[in-house]
């Protein structure tokens, strides 16, 4: 059996993985990518698993409208990847995810070369999402418990975007989601 954040994560993928949304390359492409690089990284299994769930938001926003979204509208899907995932998991896997937004506007803010690293993609959502931070911004996410977690999910996400295939798939990261999911939501495999 799988567990039932596994089940309704791999459906969600299942249905909507294919899906570019505002990138070129696919959704489940994009999340593999980015897991992988957390993992050889050294990252521990919750950074692993909210690399590879960072994006959850928008297959939700996907499955909400049928597959009908407007880009021109910011979707806040840090916000309501990070509020789904908390019911199955901690503040490791869902503070980076609620993160990752600012800390693309963070990144660009305080690294002068971080800008030109964006995807077509990336750079059209920033404006959207509220542009480079004011300096009590910086300073205020700077401060934050998860910034540097969610700055590190940040660079993967950026660096997870190649058009080759990677050859890997969502099931590949199904240990890391077991171990760190909530005890509540475990079921027998």
């Amino acid at each position: 059996m799988t567990s039932g954040v596994l089940a309704e994560t791999s459906g969600l993928f299942a249905r909507w993985g294919a899906d570019r949304y505002d990138e070129e390359v696919s959704q489940v492409e994009h999340a593999v990518q980015c897991a992988h690089l957390a993992r050889q990284s050294g990252g521990d299994d919750e950074l692993v698993v909210a690399a590879l769930l960072h994006d959850i938001g928008h297959l939700l926003e996907l499955d909400r409208r049928s597959g009908a979204v407007d880009l021109a509208q910011n979707d806040s899907h840090e916000s309501s990847g990070a509020a789904y995932l908390a019911q199955f998991f901690g503040p490791g896997v869902t503070a980076p995810v609620a993160l990752h937004v600012e800390a693309k506007r963070y990144l660009c803010t305080v690294e002068d070369d971080y800008f030109a690293k964006l995807s077509a993609g990336s750079v059209r959502s920033l404006e959207l999402q509220g542009g480079r931070m004011s300096a009590a911004e910086v300073a205020r996410f700077a401060a934050h418990p998860a910034a540097t977690r969610a700055v590190a999910l940040r660079r993967f996400d950026e660096a997870g975007k190649h058009l080759a295939p990677s050859g890997l798939s969502f099931d590949d990261f199904a240990e890391e989601i077991r171990r760190v999911e909530r005890p509540a939501h475990r079921t027998p495999r």
